[in-house]
């Protein structure tokens, strides 16, 4: 424990010369003046001031903890003094021990509490209609969900079918640390329920996927437009004459990845290239912090919030009220709340669960 103590203390030291090195570029006029060097310098420095700010709260607790305990050793210093430096050696180890904590949890989730952007795609899975029907359901649990917590929510992308389903949706919600609560979605979601189309009352099981990706600002990620393949086509279906006539619908290629990005929603070009590009950032931003992370540390792909897409996550059971998560092995008898947005019990328990795997790893 002791080793594992003074490895952490090791590591916030070096952060706290990394955050004072930040600080003496920030105040270099040359610096100062590049955009290109200024921006990723502040995100630096904003992601490492809560953790720099409580080091150096302990190391003042630390140093008052050592004075108090030099006092106790003073053979001339009376009783009533002696008390008082009890007294203050008790409140400090009290302080310098919920420090230590605080500092741990902000060390293992700084990285996703400064994301404030993210793309959500739902799509149907295996089910047919049933299956369009709950990623519907996915999809207004979602934005519900946002709603309470007073996150904005933008539709990039919404494809219906003719009973009501969902062929996909695609939304971009913004808001503070938003990916710290919905990075956990990421994957199959599985209903059972007696479907709406259903004339016999049997339970049917179905399955949606969904995927969430951090979205970058265009300095975290840079693309090569020369990399990128752009297609434009006629948009086709419903929306009259102008859909069917102007050549809005685009379609964009990233050659080294094969990764495509197709955007048809609006009746205007310029505004659907614009959605192209910001998912298609998003989808690559993901796909190389994956393969960064999965070279990192391979232990990684077992942590909660991984977004795998093929990892079945999740079962609403409609009949029992039960929505149970496969990765932490709870079961909340309140699905009926929970799929009208109220997803804070079940985001909290995954938090617990994901911080404390994360310290185990630390």
């Amino acid at each position: 424990m002791s080793e594992t103590k003074d490895g952490l203390l090791t590591k916030l030291d070096e952060l706290d010369g990394r955050f004072t090195e930040i600080e003496r570029q920030i105040h270099d006029p040359s610096v100062a003046s590049d955009p290109n060097k200024i921006i990723p310098l502040s995100k630096e420095q904003k992601k490492l001031r809560p953790l720099v700010e409580r080091y150096r709260q302990y190391i003042k607790c630390q140093s008052g903890l050592t004075d108090a305990e030099q006092m106790l050793t003073d053979p001339e210093l009376d009783e009533e003094f002696r008390e008082l430096a009890r007294q203050e050696i008790e409140q400090l180890q009290e302080q310098k021990d919920r420090l230590i904590d605080q500092i741990k949890d902000t060390l293992v989730m700084a990285e996703d509490s400064t994301v404030d952007s993210v793309i959500v795609e739902i799509r149907p899975g295996t089910g047919g209609d049933e299956a369009s029907l709950f990623a519907r359901d996915l999809y207004q649990m979602y934005n519900k969900y946002a709603e309470r917590k007073g996150w904005k929510v933008e539709v990039l992308s919404f494809s219906p079918t003719e009973l009501g389903g969902l062929r996909e949706a695609i939304l971009n919600i913004k808001g503070s640390g938003v990916w710290s609560y919905l990075g956990y979605e990421g994957g199959g979601h599985r209903v059972q329920r007696v479907p709406e189309t259903e004339s016999q009352g049997r339970v049917h099981t179905s399955a949606a996927t969904v995927a969430v990706l951090p979205e970058p600002e265009e300095v975290d990620i840079e693309i090569n437009p020369d990399e990128v393949v752009e297609h434009v086509s006629r948009a086709g279906g419903p929306g009259g004459q102008n859909v069917n006539k102007v050549s809005s619908a685009i379609k964009l290629e990233h050659i080294p990845t094969g990764i495509t990005v197709s955007m048809r929603d609006e009746k205007s070009q310029h505004k659907n290239r614009a959605k192209a590009w910001r998912i298609l950032r998003s989808r690559l931003y993901d796909h190389f912090q994956s393969k960064l992370n999965a070279q990192r540390d391979s232990a990684r792909k077992t942590m909660i919030g991984s977004g795998d897409r093929s990892q079945r996550i999740r079962t609403y059971n409609f009949p029992q009220n039960r929505l149970t998560d496969h990765r932490i092995n709870v079961s909340l008898y309140s699905l009926d709340k929970i799929i009208l947005g109220d997803l804070d019990e079940l985001v909290e328990a995954l938090i617990a669960h994901d911080k404390a795997e994360r310290l185990r790893n630390l």
